[in-house]
C-alpha cells in the first residue's frame, strides 16, 4: 500500500510567500475548521493587498502552463513553482501519467491547448514517489492496482537498466525519472499538442521534484523524446 503519515502533534500555524498564515492556529494536526479560517485569512490578505484582485480573477484564467502532477500531498503544483492563482493550469493523478485512454487526462490537456492556448506543458514527478514504490512490489487488488499497470508497463520496458541498479533507493529514483520521459512521450501522442507542437506554440518538458531538497529538475528531455519512439 502507498504508506502516508499525518501532520506532526507540534505543527504550528505559519504564513506563505504572500504573508497569509496557513496550517493550524491551535497547534496539531489541521482540520477542516482551520482550513476554512485559513481561507477567510487569505482572502482577507488578498484584498489587504490588491483591493482588485478576486475582480480580476473572476474575469477569466488566462494560463501560460500545464502542470500534469503527482497528487501527493507534499508537492504543491503552484507554490513550488512560485505560481499565483489563474496562473497554471493544474492535472494531477497517481504518480503524474497522461494516458490516452484516460479520458480525464484527455479532457483536461484538449482543453488547456485548444481553448486555454497554453505556451507550456510539464510532466512533473517527484522523488520519494509511493505509487511509483508500489508499482514496483508485487500487484495489489482493486483500482490502484489497475492504474499502477502503467508504471510496471514502463518498468519492463526498461527492466534491462532497472535491474542493473543494485541500490532501491537509486533504482526508484531512476523509474519515476523513466516515468516523466514515457508520460511527456504520452503527452506528445494527444492530437490537440501534436498540431501545436507542429506550429512551433507548444513545448512540452519533463521535471522532477526533489522533495528533500526543494528544488525543481529539468530533465531536458528537448528532442530526445517523440511520441511512439524511443528516448535518447
Amino acid at each position: 500500500m502507498i504508506r502516508g503519515r499525518r501532520p506532526n502533534d507540534d505543527r504550528i500555524q505559519t504564513t506563505d510567500r504572500s504573508g497569509y498564515p496557513v496550517g493550524s492556529a491551535t497547534g496539531g494536526a489541521i482540520g477542516v475548521r482551520d482550513i476554512l479560517a485559513n481561507n477567510r485569512a487569505w482572502a482577507a490578505s488578498r484584498l489587504t493587498q490588491d483591493p482588485d484582485f478576486f475582480s480580476r480573477l473572476s474575469e477569466g484564467q488566462n494560463p501560460s502552463i500545464l502542470y500534469i502532477g503527482c497528487s501527493d500531498s507534499r508537492v504543491t503544483a503552484e507554490e513550488m513553482m512560485g505560481l499565483g492563482p489563474g496562473e497554471a493550469f493544474v492535472l494531477r493523478n497517481i504518480s503524474n501519467t497522461a494516458s490516452r485512454g484516460d479520458v480525464g487526462a484527455a479532457a483536461v490537456i484538449d482543453l488547456a491547448v485548444s481553448e486555454l492556448g497554453v505556451d507550456d506543458i510539464v510532466v512533473c514527478g517527484h522523488y520519494l514517489c509511493g505509487g511509483i514504490e508500489a508499482a514496483m512490489r508485487p500487484p495489489l487488488e482493486g483500482p490502484l492496482d489497475i492504474w499502477l499497470q502503467t508504471i510496471r508497463d514502463i518498468y519492463h520496458r526498461h527492466a534491462v537498466e532497472l535491474d542493473a541498479v543494485a541500490d532501491p533507493d537509486a533504482r526508484l529514483r531512476r523509474l519515476v525519472e523513466l516515468n516523466v520521459v514515457e508520460q511527456c512521450r504520452n503527452v506528445m501522442e494527444f492530437d490537440a499538442v501534436d498540431r501545436a507542437r507542429r506550429s512551433g506554440g507548444l513545448g512540452v518538458h519533463g521535471w522532477v521534484f526533489d522533495i528533500a531538497a526543494g528544488r525543481l529538475i529539468d530533465l531536458d528531455i528537448g528532442d530526445s523524446v517523440e511520441p511512439g519512439g524511443a528516448s535518447g
